[in-house]
């Protein structure tokens, strides 16, 4: 069953701590980027081995699995991203509808032991861009196709909660299924 779109707009965790997950993206330094991405990929795959990965705690909540293969794609996205804003003059990034991947992908039914390698490398990958930015690259901007503008540094600190935000919510999801 789809899940219903999530349409707003999350820019406000760049200003004020995340009420839901409890993190704050002004409190690392823009250096630790790459460190807090590996970080949080080591998380993957004891989430993706969980007996209830599959379980949705609701029908309006993705599983741990399709949580996990969303994390996996968004790191990609933000390599493609991140490298856009780095060689190019304010690009406007593709627009890229994360539900219509999630059932076009087949998100519940993927293998969660390769989704756990392939999160990891994506988030290697990324994890290693960011930790060769410097200097005036952290002010290099972009723009989504909503009209979100960010700079390279505001880009990492909203990348990072969202990867902290739906750690937050698997273990959330879990815990519901685990008392119902």
């Amino acid at each position: 069953m789809p899940i219903t779109p999530d349409t707003k707009d999350w820019t406000w965790v760049l200003e004020r701590t995340c009420p839901e997950c409890g993190f704050d993206v002004r409190t690392f330094p823009r250096e630790a980027t790459g460190s807090l991405i590996r970080e949080n990929a080591a998380r993957w795959p004891d989430l993706l081995a969980d007996p209830d990965v599959r379980t949705r705690p609701s029908d309006d909540v993705w599983s741990g699995l399709e949580y996990g293969c969303h994390v996996r794609d968004v790191l990609g996205l933000y390599t493609e991203r991140l490298l856009m804003m780095l060689n190019n003059n304010h690009p406007q990034y593709p627009n890229w509808d994360q539900d219509a991947t999630a059932i076009e992908q087949r998100y519940g039914e993927q293998d969660p032991s390769r989704v756990a390698e392939e999160l990891y490398g994506s988030a290697s990958r990324l994890a290693d861009l960011f930790d060769e930015v410097e200097g005036e690259q952290w002010d290099r901007t972009g723009a989504r196709s909503d009209g979100a503008n960010f700079t390279v540094e505001s880009f990492a600190r909203y990348l990072v909660h969202d990867l902290v935000h739906h750690v937050h919510d698997v273990a959330k999801g879990y815990a519901q299924i685990k008392t119902s």
